[in-house]
């Protein structure tokens, strides 16, 4: 009588089983489109998933190397025909590849210092206060892509409405690198009727955490968000890789800004703003989040703003949680792409509704000599709500 064999990973075999390998996400998978590997695509990752299920092959280096450079940008999941829940796949084995996987020295450090420093304002603050100095090793790679700016200013914790009642999600880095994004949401929301609040009780969501195989840790993070932001008739996100995290983990009333204000009549005026903005889809609102129509319906609603829509929308900026810091070669490259996508539209500046990409696709258009004004979304309806100019909003805005 033959030995069952114990799994390398275990894994939910009827999601596997609902992949048929028909290759319509080989297209929109960035890793696929740089390499035209069948293993760095997300079939071919749900092969070597099943295989490691079904104890026919080991979580080597090489294998793990393949899930590690999946971005998790979740384009697959929009393309796919079968509705493949590869989202729920890659997190799994991620898991699996963070617990097993030893690491080479230099990646553990760097890793670890990104865990021990970014979901933590303070020492994040300090850390970008060294962004001049010398940065050895793996550190090159933090210094390459620190932003020249910061913006920690907290917004006022409560700007009264007669509306829903309404809490930000202020974000760790999102709070000290686009302070200002959330002192534009706040103010956006409560020109808008909402009774806002910024509670300064309130950590980190956990979103990086879990992108990178620490799901437990990401989903106590979200467990205590949720604890400290209850009794709110909404929890509104700014970032969509923190607003993917907390809808998919069941934060009562998480909801991205553009959600909540697409398709309602608007209550502020909106004064004309005469640029043209590249408009960047963040994969984890168009491919996780399924919010692709609201932003653009909340900038349609300025006066005189042209929106244009770079070409490969669906590939990923490079960005995705950690991933241009721990695979920063595949990062650069997916980023100069973007880049290139944006400029060949000849906007005057760009716009996105994440810091990762505000941050990566700005970095690489200084590299490539291209700076652009680059802003949230919610900036340029609160520049126009303000009635701010072209001219005073361009000139000092982040690049």
């Amino acid at each position: 009588m033959g030995t069952e064999l114990t799994p390398v990973i275990e894994i939910d075999r009827a999601l596997l089983a609902d992949c048929v390998h028909c290759g319509f996400c080989l297209p929109t998978c960035p890793t696929y489109t740089l390499w035209h590997e069948e293993m760095d695509s997300p079939r071919g990752r749900i092969h070597l998933m099943s295989a490691l299920a079904d104890s026919s092959i080991e979580l080597t280096d090489t294998v793990a190397g393949h899930f590690d450079r999946c971005l998790g940008c979740m384009a697959c999941v929009s393309a796919c025909p079968s509705g493949v829940q590869y989202d729920r796949l890659i997190e799994q084995t991620r898991v699996v590849v963070e617990e097993r996987r030893c690491r080479p020295l230099g990646e553990r450090v760097l890793r670890s210092l990104v865990f021990a420093v970014f979901p933590h304002r303070r020492r994040l603050r300090a850390a970008l206060a060294l962004r001049a100095l010398p940065a050895p090793g793996p550190l090159r790679t933090l210094k390459q892509l620190a932003p020249p700016w910061s913006a920690p200013d907290w917004p006022p914790v409560h700007l009264p409405g007669s509306g829903p009642s309404v809490a930000v999600v202020a974000g760790c880095v999102q709070s000290v690198v686009f302070g200002d994004v959330n002192a534009a949401t706040a103010r956006v929301l409560a020109a808008e009727g909402f009774d806002v609040h910024v509670p300064r009780a309130q950590g980190c969501c956990g979103a990086l955490h879990a992108h990178a195989g620490r799901l437990a840790e990401g989903v106590s993070r979200a467990r205590e968000l949720e604890r400290e932001l209850a009794g709110y008739d909404h929890v509104v996100t700014n970032a969509a890789g923190c607003g993917s995290h907390l809808k998919d983990h069941g934060v009562a009333g998480a909801v991205d800004v553009s959600e909540l204000l697409a398709g309602r009549e608007p209550v502020a005026t909106r004064h004309p703003l005469e640029i043209s903005v590249a408009f960047q889809d963040s994969c984890h609102l168009r491919h996780a989040q399924r919010v692709s129509a609201q932003p653009r319906e909340m900038l349609a609603t300025i006066p005189g703003l042209r929106l244009l829509e770079p070409a490969d929308q669906e590939l990923c900026c490079g960005s995705a949680g950690i991933y241009n810091l721990v695979q920063p070669q595949a990062a650069a490259e997916l980023g100069a792409r973007k880049a290139q996508r944006i400029r060949e539209t000849g906007a005057q500046a760009y716009a996105s509704g994440n810091p990762g990409c505000l941050i990566q696709v700005s970095a690489s258009l200084r590299a490539a000599d291209a700076a652009m004004p680059a802003f949230h979304p919610i900036e340029l309806l609160d520049a126009s709500i303000r009635g701010i100019g072209e001219d005073q909003l361009l000139n000092g805005a982040r690049r």
